[in-house]
This record gives C-alpha cells, structure tokens and sequence, in this order.
C-alpha cells in the first residue's frame, strides 16, 4: 500500500509542477488564457490529490511536522511555495513581479523535492 501511495504522490507532484509552470508562462504571456475553466479546476483536484497523498504517507511512515525536521522545512517551504505561486499567476501587479514570484516559487518547489529526497532540511549542505 506505501508503494502505490507513494506513487500517486509522486504523480501528483509532476502534474502540479507541469501545471503550475504552464499557468505561470500564461500569467506571464497570455493571462487571458488562465480564464479556461480546465485551468481554474485541474490544479485544484491534482493539489488535493497531492495533499491527501502526502498526508497518508506522513502517517504511515510517522514522520510529522513540528517533530521532525525535514517534515517541518517541506511544511514551511511549501506555505512559501504556494504564496509566491499566487503571486506569480493572481496577485502579481506587474510582469517584473509575477516573474520574480515564479523564480521564487520554482526554487521553493526545488528545495522540496531536494527535502524529500535527502529527507533533511538542509540538503544541499
């Protein structure tokens, strides 16, 4: 059950790391085009998706926020991650903006990733 899981997970990641670079470039070059229903509910049921999953994981593993590092620095990261994310494709006034906010966001994501792998909350160090 942990492998099917986590596979899901990592699924779920690649999806919402795919769309999420595809709903910035729009921001930044075609920002009417992000008015497509599919765009407004497909990253919401993939970032669900994505939750849940790590959630289960984090349990079934029992490793949890707040006790273990690494958790707690992909917790923190990915509340960096999501609000740079909605500056980048909502909240961003200007294109300056919205491009700095989806650098910022992509390397939080990075960081991530690079968390989960080395399962360390320093883990380029």
């Amino acid at each position: 059950m942990y492998f099917a899981i986590k596979h899901i997970h990592l699924t779920c990641v690649a999806l919402s790391f795919v769309l999420f670079i595809l709903r910035g470039g729009l921001a930044l070059f075609c920002p009417e085009k992000l008015e497509k229903r599919w765009l407004k509910i497909v990253p919401h049921i993939i970032d669900t998706a994505l939750l849940v999953s790590a959630l289960t994981l984090a349990v079934m593993i029992e490793q949890y926020p707040f006790v273990h590092h690494w958790v707690t620095a992909k917790v923190i990261a990915l509340v960096v991650y999501i609000g740079l994310g909605t500056i980048a494709i909502k909240r961003g006034k200007t294109k300056a903006i919205k491009a700095t906010a989806l650098a910022g966001a992509l390397f939080a994501f990075m960081y991530i990733a690079a968390v989960a792998v080395s399962k360390s909350p320093i883990p380029w160090g």
